[in-house]
């Protein structure tokens, strides 16, 4: 599996004959989204913040912020690239295909390994790669939505992929309460249904190799202008294809809340351990259906009415009050209204945020590469939100040193 260094034309002739039948298709786009959102999501939800407690006790909310922050951090840079990686690929096992295998596989033994990590340094650098990773099959996976389903079926088929969002962590969640509270168990089970279902999706889809067209191999200086492209597309040059990046940054910011659950359960309620798993399986589980709800009628309606600005605002609006209603929660009664108003407006978002973006995507050659940079609206709030809220943890005993990002305390749990 190689990329070419020629000029790289769109997928067509030969290619046209290696579509998926679309029950295969939408099987296969469902199974590999799941798989992501299982690998990703549990650990967020739960799983970092019992091996970061049994690692820096006190400063796990601190170490919380930054395993995260970093990570989405290293997603945000990963994603474009693995995106015209996956443009250029050259394979006979395929151009998205090979990477959502590999991506998968790889990424479910770096997940398993944070279960043996031993200090903090260590949970940030497998995190970190546990992103890359898993980059590559996400860009993959949603690219395989601009090279094979047809525009007239592209707002329900992204309603039944918004609905992964949350099935994805209930079946990690789900996994990972079968097991003792902060077990490697929980993260090997996470890491064979990640992997699996990578396999299944590799094995469900028809993909093909990127077409070499006739061209001279760019030079150096065109290589770097390709490179430098590979980050940025001009907002003015394609404005709505701007804004829909814009809005999805901006949503995704609501949603990103939802990194700290486990925290917030913690320390704003006082709930133990023991039934922290519990309670957030309770609120994935509302979540879930709420999801489900909203982004299939979500979905279905915007193919019927030819629009999708109107659930953009809707979408916007319900988020917005869940995270007010999440903020002011005097009980946990309120908390699982938040996770419901929470779960309308991303559903709703869902199902019509991947096919407004295929839309107006600014070319259909390098979709990979474009709905990478798309995605990076995704993964910049998941790195912005948690370096927003994390607070120093000896601030209560220090005056003015949750402002200090170099206190010996913030910096203990390092050693």
């Amino acid at each position: 599996m190689t990329a070419s260094p020629s000029r790289l034309g769109p997928v067509g002739g030969a290619a046209a004959d290696q579509r998926t039948s679309f029950g295969r298709l939408v099987a296969a786009l469902i199974v590999s989204h799941v798989g992501c959102y299982v690998a990703i999501i549990t650990p967020i939800q739960l799983l970092l913040t019992l091996r970061l407690t049994a690692i820096a006790g006190d400063a796990a909310t601190s170490a919380f912020g930054l395993v995260a922050g970093f990570g989405a951090l290293v997603a945000l840079v990963a994603n474009p690239i693995a995106g015209r990686i996956s443009d250029r690929t050259v394979s006979r096992f395929g151009r998205r295909r090979a990477w959502i295998l590999v991506g998968a596989v790889t990424g479910a033994a770096t997940l398993a390994a944070i279960s043996a990590a031993t200090s903090v340094w260590q949970v940030v650098v497998l995190w970190c790669a546990v992103q890359v990773l898993l980059t590559f099959q996400a860009a993959a996976t949603s690219a395989v939505v601009a090279d094979q389903v047809p525009e007239g079926r592209r707002g329900g088929v992204s309603g039944l992929i918004g609905m992964t969002i949350a099935i994805g962590p209930l079946v990690g969640l789900s996994l990972a309460n079968g097991f003792p509270a902060g077990s490697p168990a929980q993260w090997i089970s996470v890491a064979v249904v990640t992997a699996g279902a990578g396999v299944v999706a590799a094995v469900l889809l028809r993909d093909t190799s990127a077409l070499v067209t006739p061209g001279p191999v760019a030079g150096r200086r065109r290589g770097y202008a390709v490179l430098v492209r590979t980050f940025w597309i001009d907002p003015r040059r394609y404005p709505a294809f701007g804004w829909a990046c814009l809005v999805r940054f901006l949503v995704t910011c609501a949603y990103a809340g939802n990194t700290y659950y486990s925290f917030y359960l913690l320390q704003r309620f006082g709930v133990s351990q023991d039934r922290l798993g519990t309670l957030v399986l309770q609120l994935t589980l509302l979540s879930v259906v709420l999801i489900a709800l909203a982004s299939v009628v979500a979905g279905y309606l915007t193919d019927l009415v030819g629009r999708q600005k109107p659930f953009v605002v809707f979408s916007g609006v319900i988020a917005a009050v869940g995270l007010a209603v999440l903020a002011a929660a005097p009980s946990l009664g309120y908390v699982f209204v938040a996770a419901g108003l929470l779960g309308v407006g991303t559903g709703a978002f869902v199902a019509i945020d991947l096919a407004m973006c295929v839309r107006l995507l600014p070319s259909s050659a390098d979709a990979g590469r474009d709905m990478a940079i798309a995605g990076i609206a995704n993964s910049l709030p998941q790195s912005i939100v948690p370096f927003i809220a994390r607070r120093c943890w000896r601030s209560g005993d220090t005056p003015g040193c949750s402002r200090s990002l170099r206190c010996s305390g913030c910096w203990a749990w390092w050693r």
